[in-house]
């Protein structure tokens, strides 16, 4: 049963890439970014994840929202580190919330979500991060993640780099080649340009760069609290080898007259 089991698994992967060219479906490329989040001692780059903000902000946020992460979270160590006052500051001056009980709109506070946007339809960007991470071959398993590195941030960076400015119409609506996207074609315009976001910093705004700044941030929204998951899990990996060593030496104590008693 185990073994017709596994011929099926392999054979179904076999089988993945082949119907999707099929089905009209092109080969994707993947661009392996070095993020400074990646691997077992990474961290978030508190300034990239600042410029992702920014270009969320000013560019992606008009047609996608983050209704699952709080603004309140922009403080939080590990990821943008942002004083309160700031985030108060950023809350009012970008988003507004309906307030059932004023009857109307009020500025946006740190105690709120990202608004939602489901007035252009796009999808909701508060675990896109996580949603594509299994992208690339075989399909779904997150393979690439696993052994590269490679990631929803990967997939997110090559997607907005990868537009070669073709363009066609099919059925009334444009469609844009993206070298990322399966298939090769995509419904969503090139969303960034270069110099499209002035950093304060002076920092390059140019379309690679911008992209990886604002893929760093929804990886974040994502998985905002990743640097405290792997502290918990370089201390629990330390406790349990100090345990191991410790129950060696103590079995080893233990049955040591026993092992003397048998070479004698």
């Amino acid at each position: 049963m185990f073994k017709k089991l596994a011929i099926s698994a392999v054979f179904a992967l076999t089988l993945a890439p082949v119907a999707l060219q099929a089905s009209g479906g092109g080969e994707q490329h993947i661009e392996d970014f070095a993020f400074s989040f990646e691997g077992p001692f990474g961290a978030y780059d508190q300034n990239q994840l600042q410029r992702g903000l920014q270009v969320y902000t000013e560019v992606c946020s008009a047609c996608h929202g983050m209704k699952l992460v709080p603004i309140r979270s922009l403080s939080d160590e590990g990821g943008l580190g942002m004083p309160e006052d700031q985030v108060r500051a950023y809350a009012a001056e970008n988003f507004e919330m309906f307030d059932a009980d004023l009857d109307d709109f009020r500025p946006a506070t740190p105690v709120d979500n990202f608004p939602r946007n489901d007035d252009a339809g796009a999808p909701d960007l508060s675990l896109m991060a996580k949603a594509r991470a299994g992208f690339h071959g075989p399909y779904g398993l997150g393979i690439n993640q696993m052994f590269k590195g490679m990631g929803g941030a990967e997939y997110i960076a090559s997607l907005l780099d990868g537009y070669t400015g073709h363009e066609k119409e099919e059925a009334g609506v444009t469609l844009y080649e993206n070298t990322a996207f399966p298939g090769s074609w995509i419904s969503m315009a090139p969303p960034l340009f270069d110099e499209a976001v002035e950093f304060a910093d002076g920092h390059s705004n140019s379309v690679r760069d911008m992209s990886q700044d604002v893929s760093a941030f929804l990886m974040w929204a994502a998985e905002p609290k990743m640097m405290a998951r792997k502290q918990a899990g370089f201390v629990g990996v330390l406790m349990l080898t100090i345990l191991s060593v410790l129950l060696y030496l103590t079995n080893k104590r233990i049955w040591a007259p026993i092992k003397g008693k048998k070479k004698a």
